[in-house]
């Protein structure tokens, strides 16, 4: 059988009297999306920062790719890729030299090489040679997940990354982590938006109240409930889709 990619078990963690996570078990399939899902303060973060060994839990094992979250931190780090709630790009440097950077800092063989598949790869070989400070916030957030793939991590963390983006920027992150999943990247993605995970996630997994209380497919979750209920309804557009219409975006990447 297939390890599995991250392997969650019992795992609690506390800040002083506040116990966040109460006994976590998940299980991730490589070359899958995940999606965990939370309310704010549900402690999604606090999982992702234990499985990129910047916190260490209070009981329970991690592993990712095979490596103890605890007991081999260094291998964990080699074979990961963390990507925050905010794009930790440089705004002085233009796309192209950030690239470069990440890939010195990562020893890879050609890093101007690898700098400009990865613009292409991600559409921004046209704004490779500006400032990022002139970026638009998707423009920025592609860079910043282009960057956690210099080295080419087994795993990419993404932690809640259109937070603060607008629809046309939130659709471009879609686009790059589709990308990420077309080339067998496994990627662990915390939303609280139910449409992100609906549009990206092969598996979804809820976290309330300090515990995964559901995991599967989207199918799977819809089955839950009662079948449903055939009405005849006017359908109005939404919100978004009014801005998307308005602005002329191209909307089949959101198909």
């Amino acid at each position: 059988m297939t390890a599995a990619a991250v392997r969650v078990a019992g795992v609690r963690k506390s800040f002083g009297d506040l116990e966040v996570l109460k006994g976590v078990d998940l299980e991730v399939a490589p070359g899958s999306v995940v999606a965990l899902l939370g309310s704010n303060g549900a402690g999604k973060t606090t999982l992702i920062r234990i499985l990129a060994t910047l916190l260490r839990p209070d009981a329970g094992t991690a592993a990712v790719v095979g490596h103890d979250v605890v007991s081999s931190p260094a291998s964990v780090r080699g074979a990961i890729s963390l990507t925050g709630q905010f794009a930790a790009v440089d705004g002085v440097l233009t796309g192209r030299e950030n690239l470069h950077l990440v890939g010195r800092l990562r020893h890879v063989d050609d890093p101007a090489t690898t700098a400009s598949g990865l613009l292409d790869r991600f559409g921004l070989s046209d704004a490779a040679d500006r400032r990022v400070g002139e970026y638009s916030g998707g423009m920025a957030r592609r860079l910043d997940i282009a960057m956690s793939l210099v080295g080419d991590p087994q795993i990419v963390f993404l932690d809640e990354p259109t937070t603060g983006l607008d629809p046309e920027a939130r659709l471009e992150v879609w686009g790059a982590v589709r990308e990420l999943a077309a080339k067998g990247t496994t990627v662990f993605l915390t939303t609280q938006y139910l449409d992100e995970a609906e549009q990206l996630a092969d598996r979804i997994a809820i976290l309330h109240e300090g515990r995964i209380i559901v995991d599967g497919t989207l199918a799977e979750l819809k089955a839950l409930l009662p079948p449903a209920k055939v009405e005849y309804v006017e359908k109005q557009p939404s919100l978004e889709e009014v801005f998307l219409a308005v602005i002329g975006h191209n909307r089949k990447d959101a198909a």
